[in-house]
């Protein structure tokens, strides 16, 4: 169902419901029943927690929704959190309390951020408009048409707005006004999974990941391209078979990037020229965290598992959460947190893959990747609601 006053064009309208059923397919959703379900979810099953999880805090942002699965994950600066809803319903709680700062309306069908830096809050719509506000309170600076779609979080640094649309561009706004700085852009394969990669500032480098499978780097101050790495080819005899999406955020630490495709592979690249480091075969639309010890990543069929980041040798895997449709994961402290389709929350011990607790965060699905920041995890679900956790000890096992 679409939005009262939103209006696509034909091919827009095409493109976005092939798209999205693609995202049907590959992301385990099913329109059977019971026993017809060929990939049924796994049933949570009864363990033995090692881990003290506490709710600190939970409050509703806007109307959710769920069937478009958008990623409309909380942004933070440390001492604010700013979510935002897709019926154009922003908001900002104070980190550790959650007490509300400011809350304003757009009216716009928000879709991507929010996004949170140099004192100032960025979001994106379906519509195509980019919206900047002040952390402080919530004012509007500007709003700025970009032609397109822009269905993740925007970066923001070097007194630019960084965003990322569905038609392949990537395109830098001045923070100031709003104007045009630079725009690259990439091809675009016919069929695509519905969603994009949210562009990484690396000191004067802009890195983002495109729907043809390449990761590249850009000079954050014209657009010039700095590298341009294609983490693996496309394969296979029909559009679906082929598409090698790099929907997610690629992940920087250190002197290394990593990235992952969808029907592709999980790398590591070098952030100053763009060499491969280490590939190897994973699958994951969803997306990935990282630390200097491991990657950790969510892959298509919801197995979560970790590799190493100087080398891409396999570390664990677990199955417990098979065809659950889970986030990205985030790393907090010594656990690493997913969500999943029923809105449950999953820690797990990021040396070992053991499930250490699990606790709930609403009833509607959780799309976008928790949030950590001063060791808080922050969740914001498909039905708008934004949930702040902390880790408060040990159990004895």
């Amino acid at each position: 169902m679409m939005q009262s006053g939103l209006r696509l064009s034909p091919q827009i309208l095409t493109r976005s419901i092939v798209a999205l059923a693609a995202v049907l397919l590959v992301s385990g959703c099913s329109f059977f029943k019971g026993d017809d379900d060929p990939n049924p979810p796994a049933e949570l099953e009864r363990f033995k927690a090692t881990l003290k999880v506490k709710k600190a805090w939970s409050k509703g942002i806007g109307d959710g929704a769920d069937l478009l699965r958008l990623s409309l994950g909380p942004g933070s600066d440390g001492s604010i959190v700013v979510a935002a809803a897709h019926d154009g319903k922003i908001a900002a709680f104070e980190a550790a309390k959650g007490k509300k700062r400011w809350s304003v309306k757009t009216k716009l069908p928000l879709s991507g951020g929010a996004a949170v830096n140099n004192g100032v809050v960025a979001v994106g719509s379906i519509s195509g408009t980019v919206v900047l506000l002040s952390a402080e309170d919530g004012s509007e600076i500007w709003r700025k048409d970009v032609a397109s779609e822009v269905l993740a979080a925007p970066a923001i640094g070097n007194g630019l707005v960084i965003v990322r649309t569905v038609d392949g561009k990537l395109l830098a706004l001045d923070q100031r006004d709003g104007e045009q700085v630079w725009l690259v852009q990439k091809s675009v394969p016919r069929l695509t999974l519905r969603g994009t990669s949210s562009p990484v500032i690396s000191g004067q480098a802009v890195i983002c990941g495109f729907d043809n499978g390449r990761l590249a780097a850009f000079d954050i101050s014209d657009g010039d391209e700095l590298w341009d790495v294609m983490l693996a080819p496309p394969s296979g005899r029909t559009e679906i078979e082929r598409l090698i999406d790099l929907n997610s955020a690629p992940v920087v630490v250190g002197n290394d990037v990593f990235a992952v495709s969808y029907q592709g592979r999980l790398a590591g690249v070098a952030v100053g020229g763009g060499q491969s480091l280490w590939s190897v075969d994973v699958s994951s639309y969803a997306g990935i965290d990282a630390d200097f010890s491991a990657v950790y990543v969510s892959t298509t069929d919801s197995k979560l598992a970790a590799f190493s980041s100087s080398s891409g040798r396999e570390l664990w895997n677990s199955d417990v959460l098979l065809n659950r449709q889970i986030s990205a994961p985030a790393k907090q402290a010594k656990s690493v947190v997913v969500g999943d389709f029923e809105g449950y929350l999953h820690w797990f011990d990021s040396l070992t893959g053991q499930l250490q607790a699990r606790a709930k965060a609403g009833g509607d699905p959780i799309s976008a990747a928790p949030l950590v920041s001063n060791d808080m995890l922050y969740v914001v679900n498909d039905g708008g609601k934004l949930v702040a956790f902390k880790i408060t000890g040990t159990k004895g096992k």
